[in-house]
């Protein structure tokens, strides 16, 4: 029998704390934290738990070779489940995001859900496969921008999406390890990531972004350096969980920059908290 734990770490449910903080700093970019960026930030989450199940649902035939111990191929969730619950997270997580934001917000909810389930069911492993990932989350930023000035966002937006395509980029060398080139790659990816959320105007740099920024760059870049020293499969898998749960500092970063410097602490402090729970459901 199928029991919430199974659902839970089919979906990754811990690693949605990485989730709402997309929504916040576009909200904060683009003017427009408000009574509705909380519920958005709820549809982004039903949105990316659509995302994982959908993912485990396309990849049960390779899992059940390569990661047996997986939900779909453990046989504690069948497959028709998993598709079954992808679809459902996929109309609720659109509907809420119709529901509080209009034709605007759905206009952006309903993209994002197809990049969604067109990387996992096409893009993932081809070479569009980070792009693709790198546009899902670039358009859940601009989600939380919906009630805004949508443009004043797209800086917001491309930096997260910058990230992804690191953390991507990396999450393709999971089983097999990777050369150093790669990590190498993904690295100084990550510190031109983080420079940026730490630029509030032309060569300004903010104290609170910046900080906040350096533990972005210091926790998810000492995962990257040990994929350098030693490019092994267990630590490429670490490198991408640190990059998922480190992204809420990233995320606390362009929040602070977009003048919500509180809050930007707020979403930053999902980061340890993300941590903790990996320990118990793993992020990838």
């Amino acid at each position: 029998m199928t029991t919430l734990a199974d659902l839970a770490e089919l979906v990754r449910a811990p690693a949605a704390l990485s989730v709402p903080g997309d929504v916040v700093a576009g909200a904060a970019a683009a003017g427009a934290l408000g009574p509705r960026t909380p519920a958005l930030a709820g549809a982004s989450v039903l949105l990316y738990w659509a995302g994982m199940a959908a993912n485990d649902w396309a990849d049960r035939r390779l899992d059940a070779v390569e990661r047996p111990e997986r939900p779909i191929p453990s046989g504690r969730v069948t497959p028709a489940a998993a598709v079954g619950l992808a679809s459902g997270l996929t109309a609720a997580g659109v509907g809420l995001a119709a529901a509080v934001g209009g034709r605007r917000a759905a206009a952006l909810a309903v993209p994002l859900a197809a990049t969604i389930w067109g990387y996992d069911l096409l893009a993932k492993n081809t070479a569009a496969g980070p792009a693709v990932m790198a546009a899902c989350r670039g358009l859940d930023v601009l989600l939380g921008a919906s009630s805004g000035r949508v443009t004043r966002a797209l800086p917001a937006a491309v930096t997260v999406a910058a990230h992804t395509w690191t953390v991507t980029a990396l999450s393709r060398r999971e089983v097999t390890g990777a050369d150093a080139a790669l990590p190498m790659r993904t690295l100084a990816g990550t510190a031109v990531v983080a420079a940026s959320a730490a630029v509030v105007a032309p060569r300004r740099v903010a104290a609170l972004p910046a900080v906040l920024a350096g533990w972005y760059a210091a926790r998810y870049g000492a995962a990257q350096v040990e994929v350098v020293r030693d490019p092994s499969a267990g630590r490429v898998r670490a490198a991408v969980g640190a990059g998922i749960t480190g992204l809420p500092a990233l995320q606390g970063a362009l929040t602070a920059r977009g003048g919500a410097g509180l809050l930007g602490v707020a979403v930053a402090a999902a980061a340890p908290l993300g941590r903790l729970l990996a320990r118990k459901v793993s992020p990838t």
